[in-house]
């Protein structure tokens, strides 16, 4: 036991620089595609805020993308919509689409 106790103390110091380290070097998960969304919609698009408010888990993709294009280029009238859509990218409106399609929703996808 003597012999090991002299040793304990730099492993156990070498130990937690090595997971310090290993921490520092994992990337930050990134964003959910809804965080700008949940505020109205709920996490997910499954708890509107109020009645007014659609929700979104499990709507058609093709919906989804058809409505946000449409606000984005003022077809749509909202001034809250319009504006969140209003500075997202093509790309980024195949994300929100996929992302609330691919949720389960109030009915069953045939």
């Amino acid at each position: 036991m003597n012999r090991l106790s002299p040793w304990v103390i730099p492993i156990l110091v070498v130990f937690s620089a090595v997971l310090r380290v290993a921490a520092a070097e994992e990337p930050a998960a990134a964003p959910r595609p809804d965080a700008a969304c949940a505020a109205c919609h709920g996490p997910g698009g499954h708890q509107p805020v109020s009645p007014e408010t659609p929700r979104l888990a499990g709507q058609q993709f093709s919906y989804l993308v058809h409505a946000l294009e449409q606000y984005r280029e003022g077809a749509r009238q909202n001034p809250i919509m319009g504006a969140m859509a209003k500075s997202l990218s093509d790309s980024q409106i195949q994300v929100l689409a996929r992302y609330f399609a691919a949720e389960p929703g109030l009915t069953v996808k045939y």
